[in-house]
């Protein structure tokens, strides 16, 4: 066997995994209390239903997107690909500099400690024994992706099928328990109606949707890309919405619309109005709420290391992140690094408020991408193995939703946000130029040579 260390990802995940990425992302706990966010916005049940499906409908084109960017470059990066062949490196920089530093660390950070949250209601532990199970989750999460990625995959496919199962179970046996008064009751006074209604609910809907994206950062792990993306993308956009459109029926028929949007854990409590449930409910939804993160974490250090892996490989990182394991055969260091920083981050104070005003930053990076389908199907040599229909209708479509959550975000944090966008670009721009510097001189010396 040779000892030559190994420079590339070889293609060893296939469909099921893709679309347990996916997913396992997109569904997190936000779903726990974004039921409530909706009824509020659109003022009676019927719409908050029409606005989960029509949500994920107009989501659908963002996957699109994906899935056509995903076969025109089929290599790990996700995103910073995309910005690099659209002839904008600095952008590309700027966007794995951003992930790296400001959200992904954190989130993984932030997820970590609510797991170990929901196991304290179980345990009463203290708040210093929460961070130490925190941290021992990102170990043994970090440990299953680091020593395979058709393991790592594996898992992954499971724990997202222990997600949507309790949620199939709650939908299957509550819709026996529904009301038909209480789903078919009118607005309540003072809410929106008719057209603006929807156009609420709608708007509060797109967050549940976010991170179906995340597979494409693994594309260059995924085996025949062409028929894979985009199968995985559009699988996914069905499977979330009928589970956000199930569960939305279930929970406006067992509770009662004001209460519904007074509540900050809508789905247990429309549990606790099932016979056999009933007191359990609590009990189960923390149990389901642990299942459904540890999807959503185990998912984030998977693919999450890929963007530095594929900026080192071009010499904008370090380049010890570029590293794959010879034996194991995933980019070993990357996985490592990212979950060291992430556990220093748990033993950081209000890391979900800093968390929250980068979001700015990461949806403008999402609005950008979409808008490179325009500049890249313009560019000679652009050959996606899969092209998405109407592309420059659908692309219009993804920019369209993230701008609504652009502004809706702006208009929650706006100089956080702003002040967070400068902080990215002041201390990135400097360390892409040195590392850019470098790349020509070597390149000098090396023609020299």
């Amino acid at each position: 066997m040779s000892n030559k260390p190994k420079e590339e990802l070889g293609r060893k995940l296939g469909l099921g995994a893709a679309i347990a990425l996916s997913v396992g992302t997109a569904v997190g706990s936000g779903i726990f209390s974004s039921i409530g966010t909706v009824a509020g916005a659109a003022g009676c049940g019927i719409i908050v239903i029409l606005s989960f499906l029509i949500g994920g409908l107009i989501n659908l084109p963002a996957n699109l997107c994906y899935a056509e960017l995903a076969t025109a470059y089929p290599e790990d990066g996700g995103q910073y690909i995309y910005f690099r062949e659209a002839g904008s490196r600095p952008l590309a920089f700027l966007c794995g500099w951003i992930s790296f530093w400001a959200t992904d660390p954190p989130s993984i950070s932030i997820m970590a400690l609510a797991i170990a949250n929901y196991l304290a209601f179980f345990t009463g532990f203290g708040s210093l024994t929460v961070k130490l199970v925190a941290v021992a989750l990102v170990l043994m999460f970090m440990v299953i992706h680091l020593r395979s990625v058709e393991g790592g995959g594996k898992f992954q496919t499971l724990i997202t099928a222990f997600k949507i199962i309790p949620f199939a179970l709650l939908i299957g046996i509550g819709i026996f328990y529904i009301k038909g008064d209480i789903l078919a009751a009118p607005a309540i006074i003072g809410a929106p109606v008719g057209i603006a209604a929807l156009l609420a609910g709608i708007s509060a809907t797109t967050w549940s949707f976010d991170g179906m994206g995340s597979v494409c950062y693994m594309c260059g792990e995924i085996k025949e890309p062409k028929k894979t993306m985009p199968r995985a993308l559009i699988i996914s956009v069905g499977v979330v919405t009928l589970l956000y459109v199930g569960l939305s029926f279930v929970v406006t028929g067992l509770l009662p619309f004001d209460k519904l949007t007074q509540s900050s854990a809508p789905i247990a409590e429309a549990a606790a109005k099932i016979p056999l449930i009933g007191g359990a409910a609590g009990t189960l939804t923390a149990i389901v709420a642990i299942i459904v993160i540890i999807g959503s974490l185990s998912s984030c250090i998977m693919f999450q290391p890929r963007i530095e892996y594929a900026m080192a490989k071009d010499g904008l990182f370090f380049k010890s992140f570029a590293k794959v394991h010879s034996k194991w055969e995933t980019p070993y260091f990357s996985i490592l690094v990212q979950c060291a920083v992430a556990i220093v981050l748990i033993f950081a104070s209000s890391l979900s408020s800093l968390l929250g005003y980068f979001t700015l930053v990461a949806l403008i990076k999402n609005f950008m991408t979409f808008s490179t389908v325009f500049v890249l199907r313009k560019k000679q040599g652009y050959n996606p193995l899969w092209k998405m229909p109407a592309g420059y209708v659908m692309a219009g479509i993804a920019m369209f939703m993230t701008g609504t959550l652009i502004v809706s975000t702006f208009l929650w944090a706006p100089i956080p946000g702003i002040i967070c966008a400068l902080v990215a670009v002041v201390t990135g721009l400097p360390v892409y130029y040195y590392w850019e510097s470098r790349n020509k001189k070597n390149a000098s010396a090396a023609s020299r040579q």
